[in-house]
């Protein structure tokens, strides 16, 4: 047996530095992303949240932040820090639908524009912007924000209780996180599935997983009150088997153009971990849940 454990980097596709590599394959794959998944209307880099009254891939996306935005109640009056905030997905519908002012932050100097451009475009310049910056250690005044919003971005943290001590730090008193990601059901694997773990982790750049009891605890320590846990693996499912077929049948095209040298070894892997994720979550070595807690 394979013993998963906290705070070290298990990639072994590595060509540079944590933060580099996590650049490198977001806009590596940005084009990637808006082919199978998101359209300019989500702008989603994250899985959808399928109930009964989701009727199609895009609405479950946009259900996503509609459910962690419910769980802590945000309004217009919050100014919300978007930790790892991709295309800006989140940050404009929060806007849009919440009314809430927004600073969104990831690595990426591309996905600023991106994000910048996206924002202009849908009328909501005034209450969103976005910077590059690492969530871990923000280049902001401590007690700034109501709310710190972290959509599969601890994912990202090789130290999750890092990632939680800033948003702590960066929290008013009384202010609120709320986290949704993948999760890690147990710290125990056989060979076979730890190399499904590998290629999953090496293909979306991500160091190490972290269990719901983990999590748990990394918010309990740092100070948080009110946490709340909820298991919504079986939201999530149908999501991670889209990505399954959508890269299931993309294969004869994946495979010709691998052959031609169209595609980087960072994309090859981006598409193997489409296929295999749906494997984690389907079997339960893998979950997703969703994190709130108050400062």
């Amino acid at each position: 047996m394979i013993s998963l454990e906290p705070e070290r980097d298990y990639r072994t596709l590595t060509t540079q530095n944590l933060r580099q590599d996590i650049i490198h394959y977001y806009d590596s794959c940005y084009w990637d992303y808006r082919f199978a998944w998101a359209n300019g209307n989500n702008l989603a880099l994250h899985y959808g949240y399928w109930d009964s009254d989701t009727r199609s891939h895009s609405d479950s996306l946009m259900k996503m932040n509609q459910v962690l935005a419910e769980q802590i109640g945000i309004s217009e009056s919050d100014y919300v820090l978007d930790a790892g905030c991709g295309l800006g997905g989140s940050a404009i519908w929060l806007a849009e639908n919440c009314g809430a002012r927004v600073l969104g932050i990831t690595l990426s100097e591309k996905q600023v524009e991106y994000a910048t451009r996206f924002a202009e475009k849908r009328g909501v310049a005034d209450r969103v912007r976005f910077q590059a910056a690492d969530f871990c250690k923000v280049p902001l005044e401590d007690e700034r924000f109501d709310v710190v919003w972290g959509l599969e971005s601890s994912c990202y943290a090789i130290r999750k209780q890092s990632f939680i001590q800033e948003a702590y730090r960066l929290l008013k008193k009384g202010g609120r996180m709320v986290i949704a990601d993948g999760l890690a059901k147990r710290t125990q694997f056989t060979r076979k599935e730890w190399k499904i773990i590998l290629i999953c982790l090496n293909g979306w750049a991500v160091p190490n997983l972290a269990t719901p009891k983990q999590m748990e605890t990394h918010l309990q320590n740092t100070g948080f009150n009110e946490i709340a846990y909820r298991d919504i693996s079986s939201y999530t499912l149908p999501s991670s088997r889209r990505m399954y077929r959508t890269a299931l049948a993309n294969y004869p095209l994946q495979k010709i153009s691998r052959l031609l040298g169209l595609r980087t070894e960072v994309q090859n892997a981006n598409y193997l971990t489409g296929l295999y994720q749906y494997q984690l979550m389907k079997s339960g070595i893998s979950g997703y849940g969703m994190f709130s807690g108050v400062k």
